[in-house]
Parts: C-alpha cells; sequence; structure tokens
C-alpha cells in the first residue's frame, strides 16, 4: 500500500475508523476517501454499488458497524444482526466487484465460544455456543470473516480478517445505554466526582476478566497487518493481557479521581466470565502493543474531559 494509493475508511467518525483515520494521516497518505453515513448509508446495497463505481477505492478498512455493550446488543437484537450483516455484505461484494486489491475485516472478539478455553486462539471459531446477550452481533461478524474467506477461496480477493480485544479511547461512546464497559465507567465516576456523590453503582459482580487495547494500538495494528499480512485465516489483535472488571473499575476510580465507594449490583449479568485473546500470532508477525492499561485510560478519560460537548452521551 503506496501513500498514493486511494484508501477507503468505512466508519471513520466511529473510536476504531477515527483511529486508522488519523494514524493513515500520521503515515503520509494523502489519497483517504471518507463519506459520513449522512452521505452513504452503507446499509443500502445500490448507494453502496454506486460508491464504488464512482470512488474505485484500492484499499478498504471495514470499520463500520453497529456497536454497543451488554444492554444494546441484548435491546437491539434485530437491529444488530440486520444491520451489521447489511454494511458488511454490501462494502465486500462491491470490494470484489470494482476490483479492490485489499480489503480488512474489522470484528470483534464476541465471536468466540463464551466457555472456550482462555486464552482465544484464533482456531476456537465455530466450537461451541455464543454468549446469548450478544449472540445476534456475532453471528454477523462470524459472517463477515467467512465471506472474506469464501472470496478469497472463490475469487483470490485479498481479503483479511482481524479480530480486535475490548477497545477504548477517543472518539468512544459514552452513552451509558449502548457504550461498552470501560467508557461506561469513566463517564459514571466524572459524574459522580462532579455531583460529589459517595458511590457509583456498577453491574454485575467484578469477577469477569477482560482485556482491553487502546485505539490507537489498533490502528497502528491495522496498518501493520494490511502491508505485512495476506492469509486466509483470521488474526487476534490485542495486549494478551487481562483485569478483572473490579480491577478495572479500581483503575478508572484512580484516574478520574473519584474518592467515594463502589456498589456492585449483582442481580445484573457479568456477561463471558473470561476473554482474553491469544495474540501469539500477531506477535509472530511482527507486531506488539505500547499503550498499557492505565496510560490509556487517563488518555481517554483526558479526551473525554476536553470532548465532552461532542461525545456520544
Amino acid at each position: 500500500m503506496e501513500k498514493h494509493d486511494k484508501v477507503y475508511i468505512a466508519g471513520h467518525k466511529g473510536m476504531v475508523g477515527s483511529a486508522i483515520l488519523r494514524r493513515l494521516k500520521k503515515e503520509g497518505y494523502t489519497n483517504l476517501v471518507l463519506k459520513q453515513s449522512s452521505e452513504l448509508d452503507l446499509r443500502n446495497f445500490n448507494d453502496v454499488s454506486q460508491f464504488f463505481a464512482s470512488e474505485r477505492p484500492e484499499y478498504v478498512f471495514l470499520a463500520a458497524a453497529k456497536v454497543g455493550g451488554i444492554v444494546a446488543n441484548n435491546t437491539y437484537r434485530a437491529d444488530f444482526i440486520y444491520e451489521n450483516l447489511s454494511i458488511q455484505n454490501n462494502i465486500i461484494h462491491n470490494s470484489y466487484l470494482y476490483g479492490v486489491k485489499k480489503l480488512m475485516f474489522l470484528g470483534s472478539s464476541c465471536i468466540y465460544p463464551k466457555l472456550a478455553p482462555q486464552p482465544l486462539k484464533e482456531e476456537y471459531l465455530l466450537t461451541g455456543l455464543l454468549e446469548h446477550t450478544n449472540e445476534p452481533y456475532a453471528i454477523a461478524k462470524i459472517a463477515g470473516i467467512k465471506m472474506c474467506e469464501a472470496y478469497r477461496a472463490q475469487y483470490g480477493c485479498d481479503f483479511i480478517s482481524v479480530m480486535p480485544t475490548n477497545l477504548y479511547g477517543p472518539n468512544d461512546n459514552y452513552d451509558l445505554e449502548k457504550s461498552h464497559v470501560l467508557p461506561a465507567m469513566i463517564r459514571k465516576f466524572h459524574e459522580a466526582k462532579e455531583r460529589n456523590e459517595p458511590s457509583v453503582i456498577l453491574w454485575g459482580t467484578g469477577a469477569p476478566m477482560r482485556e482491553f487495547l487502546y485505539a490507537d494500538d489498533l490502528a497502528e495494528a491495522c496498518l501493520y497487518l494490511m502491508k505485512n499480512y495476506s492469509e486466509t485465516e483470521l488474526v487476534n489483535v490485542g495486549t494478551g493481557i487481562d483485569v478483572t472488571i473490579k480491577e478495572l473499575a479500581e483503575t478508572v476510580c484512580d484516574v478520574v479521581g473519584f474518592n467515594g465507594s463502589i456498589i456492585w449490583d449483582s442481580s445484573k449479568p457479568d456477561g463471558t466470565p473470561r476473554k482474553l485473546m491469544d495474540v501469539s500470532k500477531l506477535h509472530n508477525v511482527g507486531w506488539k502493543h505500547t499503550v498499557d492499561l492505565r496510560d490509556g485510560v487517563t488518555l481517554a478519560y483526558r479526551d473525554f474531559c476536553v470532548n465532552q460537548s461532542s461525545l456520544r452521551l
């Protein structure tokens, strides 16, 4: 991928897409194709087809998706499977039709079975039942992986899939109904601090273990893999390090500066007991994360404070 090649970032306004955009600009890529959802409805096949016919991108980062946390995934089950299937079907198929040189499909660690052995290896895909709360979203992402594999097998398309772990960073979603756990904690602790509240209530027991990757680290990994990886098999992208949700809460609480107590509502679901990525394949390809959790949370909280007026709250 040369600096002058035409690169399309689907979902460039979201946390992942905007991180990829920042990375490409930092690396000197100048021929970038960007369309907001108000300009291009990725769920509409005809609109997407016309876009590819007129723009003819050479490289595609497929970072557009409908995403959310436990509440959103479980509440809007039909929306999550329909919209994600539509988006990825339209972009992957038109990338084939219009001769895209290489496409990267970004999935999620939720594709793996709920009770898969830990850490999660790429070959564990489709070996067991999924976590119920995000099953529709996971099935859509699994379909995207298999679609990339199928187009490679049948048509020789250089389409690759990467599966990021839990992400956080600039342009995250802080809507408490739809956000993931880390940004939700940042907002809850910040607002509790501002209101001088004595405690914050968090869902579950705090016992599940999760792995977290800073969005700009993911973007660096994506560009690296776009240049250096062209195989059928998906690649996990993460840190290979996990913490309990309780430990995460304590870290966020400390970074935000909230001095009250944390109350765990064990009547609410915990979700998958543990989700840790096996990132040995990624390391073997030659890439490793650089931002540790506390530093990343500090950067994310700084972004939250500076950009509250424009964030999704």
